[in-house]
């Protein structure tokens, strides 16, 4: 009784297992790559909420403080654009930040497949 389960169950265990490997590249490349795709647009959402980046820039013809007087719209104006430089300048080094992971997510198999065909061949 112990053989024949172990035998049957063993059997069981490894078809899973290799069924799990074969579909691992189908998976990383469309439901994975989907889900950092999601995962990485929510993340932008949320950093451009953070930072306020669509907020400043609608408001950079308002004037602050109620200064309505052509200096103080001036000082608005620059202070503003100043701001709206210096965000976009975070949020254009986030993007590139995730660019970089999702070519590194694209490019991992690869390199892991031609390291170990690599290691096996010598």
């Amino acid at each position: 009784m112990l053989r024949h389960n172990f035998l049957t169950y063993s059997s069981q265990i490894l078809l899973r297992l290799g069924g799990r490997i074969l579909y691992f590249p189908v998976w990383w490349y469309s439901l994975g790559f989907w889900r950092l795709l999601k995962q990485g647009w929510l993340s932008w959402l949320d950093q451009e909420k953070s930072l306020g980046w669509s907020v400043w820039l609608k408001n950079i013809f308002v004037p602050m403080y109620g200064q309505r007087d052509w200096a103080g719209r001036l000082i608005s104006f620059l202070v503003r654009l100043v701001q709206i430089v210096a965000r976009g300048l975070m949020l254009l080094v986030w993007v590139i930040l995730w660019l970089f992971l999702f070519l590194i997510w694209l490019g991992l198999p690869l390199f892991l497949l031609f390291a170990l065909v690599w290691q096996l061949s010598r």
